[in-house]
């Protein structure tokens, strides 16, 4: 199906697990962006009962943010393409997955110090997970909530088509901390909203005193 020749270029959404080790495991790049986002937050407050704290925070809100995916394989085995003729969708389905799992290595090696009688191991550690929605949601998360409906299989078993529904926590400069890469990102976020809100009551007040001229 052919697009007008003058609109614009749709940016993908992705999911991005940076694991210097081995940095292609978990990039996902939505093939479909999904309709809709929900995001719920919750304020932060201090929660002090003296008088004139009620207004303080003690944070950023948390954020959470559900999103449904569908991951289909039918346009790249109509065209012959590897991995869909081999492995379905298999592949993408696992790098998300990948996101929730602790390095095979680290859990080898943590065995293996348990076993020479060393007690303290090294807990494993999820990579720093990026949800990116645009240039302006750039965003560390933690995958709270995963769920696949797989529908259709190949010969072979492999999935050729699934829905994902993703539930997403945001992680803020107080989880991660100011200075991780983490923190800055979720700063550089709220600067931008804070840059957006602006321009929105910019636009909102030049928009009432235009209706209150023309009464």
């Amino acid at each position: 199906m052919t697009t007008f020749p003058g609109s614009p270029r749709l940016q993908k959404g992705a999911i991005v697990g940076l694991d210097p080790f081995n940095p292609l495991a978990s990039v996902v790049v939505f093939q479909y962006n999904p309709e809709t986002l929900s995001r719920t937050l919750k304020m932060q407050a201090t929660g002090g009962t003296n008088k004139g704290e009620a207004l303080r925070l003690s944070g950023p809100p948390e954020e959470d943010i559900t999103l449904d995916l569908v991951i289909d394989a039918a346009d790249q085995l109509e065209q012959a393409e590897f991995p869909a003729t081999s492995m379905g969708i298999y592949p993408a389905l696992s790098s998300l997955e990948m996101l929730l799992y602790p390095k095979s290595a680290l859990v080898i090696a943590n065995e293996v110090l348990s076993a020479l009688g060393v007690v303290e191991v090294i807990p494993p550690e999820a990579p720093l997970t990026l949800f990116i929605w645009g240039a302006k949601r750039v965003l560390p998360v933690r995958i709270t909530q995963f769920s696949i409906t797989e529908e259709n299989f190949d010969p072979g078993l492999n999935p050729i088509h699934a829905k994902v529904k993703l539930t997403l926590r945001v992680l803020n400069y107080q989880d991660l901390g100011m200075a991780s890469a983490g923190g800055a990102l979720f700063m550089a976020h709220q600067v931008v909203k804070e840059v957006m809100a602006t321009i929105g009551s910019v636009g909102n007040i030049s928009a009432s005193a235009s209706l209150s001229g023309g009464l």
